[in-house]
């Protein structure tokens, strides 16, 4: 006989007993509340604090996970975020392409002025 039907119905249940899984969340991105509750030795889940950022450190994925405010894929909303252990932000794909974009832009116009410059001061380029 398998597993369905013998066990309580339920996803705690089954993250807790069955699969133990190191940490349970639970987010709610309407109100943009974030739980976090770490599986103990007694093999029951506890609900942590969060620090002073308002983030739960994952030793396992060594990262800071918390909530975020603003807007992607054109909704307003909490959101689930990362940040590294000296706390920076991780970037979305699509935010590293506009960061790398802006970066280049920027290079690009550094070059320019230079050569503006080199040429005014009378040197070919």
């Amino acid at each position: 006989m398998g597993l369905i039907g013998t066990f309580p119905s339920g996803k705690w249940f089954f993250y807790e007993e069955v699969l133990k899984v190191a940490n349970y969340l639970i987010f709610d991105p309407s109100t943009g509340i974030l739980e976090v509750h770490r599986l103990q030795n007694s093999g029951k889940y506890e609900l942590r604090s969060p620090d002073e950022n308002n983030r739960y450190w994952l030793e396992e994925m060594e990262l800071f996970i918390g909530v975020w405010s603003g807007k992607r894929e054109n909704r307003d909303g909490y959101w689930l975020r990362w940040w590294d252990k000296d706390g920076n932000l991780l970037l979305w794909g699509f935010e590293l392409v506009e960061q790398e974009r802006r970066e280049k832009e920027a290079a690009l116009q550094r070059l320019a002025d230079l050569e503006k410059r080199l040429l005014n001061a009378g040197i070919e380029v």
